[in-house]
């Protein structure tokens, strides 16, 4: 186990280098000029598309491929990510991940809409996302099928780790209950659902998602409002650190743009290619709609949720800060592992035991659609890899399953590195991909302007 663990975190280091970190930055400025910050030039034409509602057999709604997304993007990345990037590199990680998201919006356009465009149709069901535009705009096989795999990998296996991690955390945590009973139903109750397909996912999705992040923003929200005096040096703190301004954590600012980045993207999966295998399944009149409400889903998950959990736990001082030698150069909560416990430990303190209890539930909703989501990712690469081919799917179902189980099971470092590999073995590949189509989103995007 100690060789597994070693090979992990060497993984995770050498995937996710300071050049992946860079890249991400590049490509997201890259695309916000290319498309003239679409991101925020159209951002009310983003809130009008949302509310869309025509589905047929063979595609979900605007709406649900909304929630659905936001149900894949909204998950422990924006709770217990969070806190992990606070750990590793103090508060200025916050501003960084603001940055990846407003770039990574751009980039969320992008793959959408290149998803739609290139999108296939298997019994009677639209599917799509890099790997389809990869070989039908690239024009090249061998790229596709290394993003299929890495899809299958990723969200298939490593990433869900963090989820039924956190998970199994906020159990124990709150009821006491072992990480072992906590693998079993989290795998039977996702195992039942996901043998249902997307529409099943979408339908779950679009009721859960609008509930479950109300209820958060609110309880975060009253926590925030009641801690509001130490609102303003907060604000200041994360952007003094953000550059290395703050002394304290002056000695953390590579670690601090490195973990406000990774932390950043694992929540909002821009560059990633998530959204768009959810995108391609959705119907709208225009490709570059569907960019447009996925771009939105990234303000959702990092401005929003990502925000008021960094809030929560710096406004009420529930958090600890490791320096690059491993020596705490904060030490607010030493009793307490970095994770989803600095949010609980902040609503209990603030609130009382019931908000505990109403996070726990609410954790079990954000994980519950991430992994459902996941599993979708998961199922349509191996539809592109071995089309009308039942027993591959069928077998992708049994793995996700297993993995869901051993995710409970394994310890915070471990399941993050596993989780931040899956992530960026999607990102290398699909970035390039990107930067290669380019002009074709660009000339999607004229189009869809000058139609009005």
């Amino acid at each position: 186990m100690e060789f597994f663990h070693w090979l992990v975190m060497k993984l995770s280091r050498l995937i996710w280098s300071d050049v992946l970190v860079y890249f991400c930055l590049l490509a997201g400025i890259y695309y916000s000029i290319r498309t003239r910050f679409v991101q925020i030039r159209l951002f009310p034409k983003m809130c009008k598309l949302i509310c869309g509602r025509s589905s047929s057999a063979a595609g979900i709604s605007p709406f649900q491929s909304f929630v659905t997304t936001v149900g894949a993007r909204v998950g422990m990345g924006n709770i217990a990510g969070v806190a992990v990037a606070v750990y590793y590199g103090g508060p200025g990680a916050v501003f960084w991940m603001w940055i990846i998201a407003l770039f990574g919006a751009s980039l969320a356009f992008a793959e959408s809409t290149l998803a739609q465009n290139y999108r296939r149709m298997e019994n009677g069901q639209y599917y799509g996302g890099p790997a389809c535009y990869m070989e039908s705009g690239l024009r090249k096989k061998f790229p596709a099928v290394l993003y299929a795999l890495s899809v299958i990998v990723g969200p298939g296996m490593l990433m869900t780790g963090p989820q039924v991690q956190s998970v199994s955390d906020a159990f124990t945590y709150s009821f006491g209950i072992p990480p072992l009973v906590t693998g079993l139903v989290c795998m039977t109750v996702v195992g039942i659902v996901i043998f249902g397909g997307i529409r099943r996912i979408s339908r779950v999705a679009e009721v859960l998602t609008p509930l479950m992040c109300a209820a958060y923003m609110c309880m975060s929200f009253l926590v925030i409002a009641k801690n509001i005096g130490n609102l303003p040096g907060v604000i200041l703190t994360i952007v003094r650190s953000a550059f290395g301004l703050q002394p304290v954590f002056a000695g953390l600012l590579g670690a601090t743009i490195v973990m406000g980045v990774k932390r950043g993207i694992y929540s909002n999966e821009a560059g990633q290619g998530n959204g768009s295998m959810i995108a391609a399944a959705a119907e709208c009149k225009h490709p570059a709609e569907q960019g447009l409400i996925q771009a939105a889903s990234v303000y959702i998950s990092t401005m929003f949720i990502c925000t008021t959990s960094a809030l929560v736990i710096l406004c009420s001082g529930f958090y600890n800060v490791a320096g690059n030698d491993g020596r705490m150069l904060v030490s607010n909560v030493p009793y307490l592992e970095y994770g989803i416990t600095w949010v609980q430990e902040a609503l209990r303190k603030n609130l009382g035991n019931w908000a505990v209890l109403l996070l726990t539930i609410i954790v079990v909703l954000f994980v519950f659609t991430s992994l459902m989501s996941y599993y979708y990712m998961a199922e349509a690469n191996v539809k592109f890899l071995f089309p009308g081919k039942f027993v591959a799917v069928y077998a992708m179902r049994l793995v996700f399953i297993v993995c869901v189980f051993f995710g409970a099971l394994f310890s915070g470092d471990m399941v993050w590195n596993m989780g931040d590999i899956g992530a960026g073995l999607m990102v290398w590949i699909n970035l390039c991909a990107l930067l290669l189509l380019g002009n074709q989103v660009a000339g999607m995007l004229g189009e869809y302007e000058k139609r009005g």
